[in-house]
């Protein structure tokens, strides 16, 4: 594809900020509405876009994809507070996936992106969620309700739980990567995910004691 191509050429001329340069961009765009600090942060992490979208590279609508995902990076950019001790590409993940994810549905092509692997906003892969061709219409039924009540119990857990739940649990981060990215300690990650998954367990209890 010509325009993939391209794409890919301009691509690899982004050269990746230096924490120091990156705090200074944010300080600018977040304290002083910075149109360049803005606009400098959206094309360092449009890399980041191409790497949630390299699931659907076959696809004949990547280009549309990407687009996406660019709309979804500009989001994060607006929304992130950096006073949080979130690293931001671990913040914007989920607003770039969520972004890829809802247009395959409306073009009614999620089944391709469940082939490839892809993930959804709240981490979990489409391809875990495919319910068994030969189940009956209850046990269909039953699957897609506990997979929505778990999603669910994932948004209300405090941010730093559910992103180590995202990015190390479910997802493909290692633990030393995400202590760096959230900035704390290896054995912290192993905390905030054996209480994260505690809590899971507690509001899924719950929920499964009126379960049929």
């Amino acid at each position: 594809m010509e325009q993939l191509d391209q794409y890919i050429h301009e691509l690899n001329k982004i050269k990746l900020l230096t924490p120091e340069r990156e705090a200074v961009l944010w300080k600018e765009f977040k304290e002083r509405d910075d149109s360049s600090a803005r606009k400098e942060l959206i094309q360092s992490y449009q890399p980041l876009v191409f790497k949630q979208a390299l699931a659907y590279r076959s696809m004949d609508v990547i280009m549309d994809i990407l687009q996406e995902g660019t709309v979804g990076l500009i989001e994060a950019v607006e929304s992130y507070d950096p006073s949080r001790g979130v690293a931001f590409s671990l913040f914007a993940v989920h607003r770039i996936r969520g972004r890829m994810i809802n247009f395959l549905k409306r073009e009614g092509r999620s089944d391709l992106a469940c082939i490839d692997g892809a993930v959804d906003k709240d981490g979990f892969s489409l391809k875990d969620q495919i319910v068994d061709p030969c189940a009956s219409v209850q046990e269909q039924a039953e699957t897609h309700e506990l997979s929505a009540r778990v999603k669910e119990a994932l948004l209300r857990l405090p941010q730093k739980e559910r992103l180590v739940l995202e990015e190390v649990y479910i997802g493909t981060t290692d633990v030393g990567t995400a202590a760096e990215q959230l900035n704390v300690s290896e054995s912290h990650v192993y905390r905030l995910q054996k209480t994260g998954i505690r809590r899971i367990r507690g509001m899924m209890s719950r929920f499964m004691q009126h379960w049929k």
